[in-house]
């Protein structure tokens, strides 16, 4: 399966300012594999070294810091020489030798003609500790689950090469109803590259449920096992009122729906390591929609979303038949707001944000690409009219705005609707448009 990571990898192979790398991201979303497959396809040889399996290695970054002994040591556990530039090195779970992380600063400043990757387990809870690795010295890559284009490219091969190569304008009808089929598949699924698997290989929904809930259970478990210092009950009160949270008409997170009388104070810390394990999406709310939004973020005021859409269909046991048959049901338009937040994410350099001035007036998604800021609608059903988006273009003259749903591409006055699976492609659409 084709990941987009790749091309980041090999862009930072060619760069002159490389350094070690750190991928980031949640558990099961494809680390090990692309480090892998990157080695496989881009270099001569891959040494791969895990710290969980094998914990004999902690012993050599405990002993020294120098990273030609560190090489040299790895290279006769390996039984071959580890060349520089042609070889790749990877350490994986390196969040169980915390000497390792460290160390490569020292292969940063001393050591850099030697290609070194390195990912593990919640390791963007570690890499939030203040002084918990080499600040400046490495390379950081944030993986996510699959997006729609890569699931589609997964699944239908011939219909991503289409909407790629197709103006919006000149898909035809009959490829807009296959493509909102697989949009539609794509929210049962999501982007966890085992289930996409599963789901390209079987076509047994029974088996991706399955792997789903085993997932989540995985990450509960995880919760309770590396919380740290962080009470892990308030982390799993937290996680598990996501669902409600997003169901109720305000999708504000209330710390009240957390647990009867719950204060900030006591749940703040609980939210932090679940953003920062890559588990949940943060948006905040803004008090004015300006360049740059994060200077104007109320933070008291944000919404979560799972990290991905699959998941947040298992977590509020959402059934396949209300999907497929685009019925109405109670979570339907947080959960299509949870595939839009998943796909925009990877698309621009800042998270979006939402925009809630009144308590009747709110624009879903507000979306900072350089200076210009595009406010987003998204729609599940039909229904497609929305008094808070057309206040908001009147009152701030948007060049680009945007209204997803499952309607075909089109232009309308002030702004252009976009059908759901092109949400992949609101960056190159507002450039181009920007440009007329």
């Amino acid at each position: 399966m084709y990941r987009k990571a790749l091309d980041e990898l090999k862009e930072w192979k060619a760069s002159s300012g490389r350094k070690p790398l750190i991928l980031k991201g949640a558990r099961q979303v494809g680390k090990t594999w692309l480090m892998k497959e990157f080695g496989k396809e881009y270099y001569k040889k891959t040494f791969y070294f895990s710290f969980d399996k094998e914990q004999s290695l902690h012993e050599i970054f405990k002993e020294n810091k120098d990273p030609y002994r560190i090489i040299e040591s790895l290279g006769t556990i390996s039984e071959d020489k580890i060349l520089p530039e042609e070889h790749l090195i990877i350490f994986d779970e390196i969040q169980e030798c915390p000497e390792a992380l460290n160390t490569l600063k020292y292969f940063n400043e001393d050591a850099n003609q030697y290609h070194i990757i390195a990912a593990g387990s919640l390791l963007g809870t570690l890499l939030a500790q203040p002084m918990s690795y080499p600040v400046g010295k490495v390379n950081i890559l944030n993986i996510y689950p699959m997006d729609f284009e890569e699931f589609l490219n997964a699944l239908a091969p011939g219909l991503y090469k289409y909407i790629i190569e197709t103006p919006p304008e000149e898909i035809l009808k009959i490829q807009h109803d296959k493509l909102i089929d697989q949009y539609r598949n794509y929210l049962i699924v999501g982007g966890m590259p085992s289930c996409v698997y599963s789901w390209m290989t079987e076509k047994n929904s029974g088996i991706v449920l399955k792997l789903q809930k085993e997932l989540l259970e995985l990450y509960e478990n995880d919760i309770s096992k590396h919380s740290g210092k962080i009470n892990a009950g308030r982390i799993l009160l937290v996680f598990r009122s996501l669902v409600s949270q997003l169901s109720k008409e305000n999708e504000k997170f209330i710390y009240g729906c957390v647990k009867h009388g719950a204060r900030a104070r006591e749940f703040e810390e609980a939210i932090e390591w679940l953003v920062s394990s890559g588990l949940v999406i943060r948006i905040y709310d803004v008090t004015k929609p300006e360049h740059p939004l994060k200077a104007f973020e109320d933070l008291s005021s944000f919404k979560l979303f799972y990290f991905d859409v699959g998941l947040a269909k298992c977590a509020a046991e959402v059934t396949n038949e209300a999907i497929i048959l685009n019925k109405d049901f109670q979570f339907k338009g947080p959960l299509t707001e949870n595939y839009t937040v998943q796909q925009l994410r990877t698309l621009f350099d800042t998270v979006p944000h939402y925009y809630s001035p009144d308590r009747n007036y709110e624009v879903d998604f507000l979306i900072q690409n350089g200076m210009q800021i595009i406010p987003v609608e998204c729609k599940a059903g039909g229904n497609v009219t929305s008094a808070s988006f057309k206040r908001y273009r009147k009152e701030n003259i948007p060049k680009f705005a945007v209204r997803l749903s499952t309607l075909e591409y089109k232009t309308q006055e002030d702004m252009v609707n976009i059908p759901l699976y092109l949400t992949g492609q609101i960056k190159k659409l507002a450039e181009y448009i920007q440009n007329i």
